[in-house]
């Protein structure tokens, strides 16, 4: 299993170094527009909204496994 784990990082790392370019053009057009700005505020709110959902859902799971436990007993 570690041999393996090994060998599939050892995989990854040298795709990821393959396909990486040095100069995105499209970035680089995104930064000069500043429309990167954009995009960053979007994917911020996204990952808070997801993090405000999931702290609500935990919260109401665990009252609900109160509950549960408490008519259990």
């Amino acid at each position: 299993m570690n041999k393996l784990f090994t060998l599939l990082a050892l995989f990854l790392i040298s795709v990821s170094s393959a396909f990486a370019e040095a100069d995105v053009e499209m970035a680089f057009d995104m930064r000069s527009n500043g429309k990167i700005y954009v995009v960053v505020a979007v994917l911020a709110t996204i990952f808070t909204g997801l993090a405000i959902f999931l702290f609500l859902l935990d919260r109401r799971i665990s009252k609900l496994e109160k509950q549960h436990n408490i008519d259990n007993d």
